[in-house]
């Protein structure tokens, strides 16, 4: 089969042929479709995320269909599926047995820990993969099990935090941005648009979303936000973020990876106003999620790469030359 593969850390990933890999007993094979370019597989590639066992086949936003299934695994083959970036918990540690899996001490994730989706074939646990729906475009579906999931996971810490949520702020308008964007507009809320400084592409595209305002993440808004989700991996705009929110009101850092935060006055966090992360998800997010986007239309701008223009995705998606996700296309 063919697959591009990580090699070492801060360098180009690798085109190879491999053998197709056999499921063990709790696992399925998936032939994949499509396979989304997730800034996470950049903070791989660059070595910014710890241990990781190279060579490692990366992507985990991957849509596909079951081909075989494991003895003990209760999926069926010709079910189309996700495999998102949970890929496996223990099941027994403090974390998992207080329902918070997405933070289990031994998680292994996938396209990190565990061979990802940019490839033809891949295995997966049958416990950690999504039915998806069947008569959807793939490519349109991938870029939901990660960009789509991280969004929607920070969009439930906030609202856990925060009454009357309603003004957000969204720093970094990228996929998860553009997906989350539609979703606050559709419950009846507004979204503000943080860009880098100077983007009139992405404001522009923000504006087509229903943005109540689109500017540069160093402006501040007339509206103060009830919170702001930032999905950009730059620890700076924490204390900007700050700023723009009313008291009682959030910063969520939806990244597995930013840059160190800079101090900040004790004056920009006091009037009861939070800071959280979100670490990956947990099974029951993607359930809900894909159980939500069934009803109402999450329109997901897709720029399509062939598996083997992976590098080329990736250095688009790091110079900001993207507005929605990448995707790869896998199976014609």
């Amino acid at each position: 089969m063919r697959a591009m593969i990580l090699n070492a850390v801060r360098s180009p990933l690798v085109p190879v042929e491999l053998p197709v890999p056999k499921p063990g007993n709790t696992e399925v094979l998936v032939r994949v479709e499509a396979c989304g370019v997730c800034r996470t597989d950049l903070h791989l590639v660059d070595g910014e995320l710890p241990d990781i066992p190279v060579p490692i086949i990366p992507g985990h936003e991957v849509v596909g269909e079951i081909v075989k299934a494991g003895a003990d695994a209760s999926l069926e083959p010709g079910m189309r599926v996700g495999i998102p970036w949970l890929g496996w918990t223990c099941g027994d540690c403090v974390y998992c047995r207080a329902d918070a899996e997405n933070l289990c001490e031994h998680a292994r994730f996938t396209g990190y820990l565990l061979d990802g989706g940019y490839c033809e074939y891949t295995v997966a646990d049958y416990r950690y993969c999504i039915p998806v729906h069947s008569e959807s475009n793939p490519e349109e579906l991938a870029p939901l099990l990660c960009a789509g999931l991280i969004g929607y996971r920070c969009l439930k810490i906030a609202d856990s935090l925060c009454r009357n949520n309603e003004k957000i702020g969204l720093f970094g308008f990228g996929a998860a941005a553009h997906i989350l964007a539609q979703i606050i507009v559709y419950r009846g809320g507004q979204f503000f648009a943080f860009t880098r400084p100077g983007d009139q592409d992405a404001q522009q595209f923000a504006y087509r979303l229903g943005a109540t305002w689109a500017g540069d993440s160093d402006q501040i808004p007339a509206a103060a936000l009830d919170c702001a989700i930032i999905f950009a991996p730059a620890g700076h705009l924490v204390p900007l973020a700050l700023k723009s929110v009313r008291k009682g009101g959030a910063v969520i850092c939806g990244g597995i990876h930013m840059s160190d935060i800079p101090s900040f006055p004790y004056a920009s966090l006091w009037g009861e106003r939070h800071i959280s992360s979100v670490a990956n998800l947990t099974r029951q997010d993607g359930m809900e999620f894909f159980s939500k986007v069934r009803k109402f239309p999450v329109q997901t701008h897709v720029h399509l790469y062939q598996l083997e223009e992976a590098n080329r995705a990736l250095e688009d998606l790091r110079h900001g030359k993207l507005k929605g996700a990448a995707v790869l296309r896998v199976r014609d």
